[in-house]
């Protein structure tokens, strides 16, 4: 089993930057073997892909919807991924939710083996 806690949202204006972070835990779970992704479920809509990264951290994917605005990053040695947002949108309030997969490309196509509770953020205009 692996235990994924989010931590870092809550509410902001819009323009601002947010940070927030998903510490990995778990018997037998060596976080640096794992990729890790962000997604997020905003009221009404389904949840959707928004970055992942690869276990070294060398390979990294965004959504679209993001690109540019966001990085992604990791502290194998701290067992935490980071997702740092920027210049937020009241489009960007959601859920975000932290998962862990064996396969980066698992992750990119909206799949996660755990998840984590989630974190809320909200943006207002």
């Amino acid at each position: 089993q692996v235990q994924l806690v989010e931590s870092g949202g809550g509410l902001v204006q819009a323009g601002d930057s947010l940070r927030l972070s998903c510490a990995a835990s778990g018997r037998a779970f060596t976080f640096s073997r794992y990729a890790m992704g962000w997604f997020r479920q905003a009221p009404g809509k389904e949840r959707e892909f928004v970055a992942a990264i690869s276990w070294s951290g060398g390979s990294t994917s965004e959504a679209d919807s993001v690109k540019g605005r966001l990085t992604i990053s990791r502290d194998n040695a701290k067992n935490t991924v980071y997702l740092q947002i920027h210049s937020l949108k009241p489009e960007d309030t959601a859920v975000y939710y932290c998962a862990v997969a064996s396969l980066f490309r698992r992750l990119t196509t909206g799949g996660g083996d755990y998840w984590g509770q989630g974190t809320q953020v909200t943006v207002s205009s």
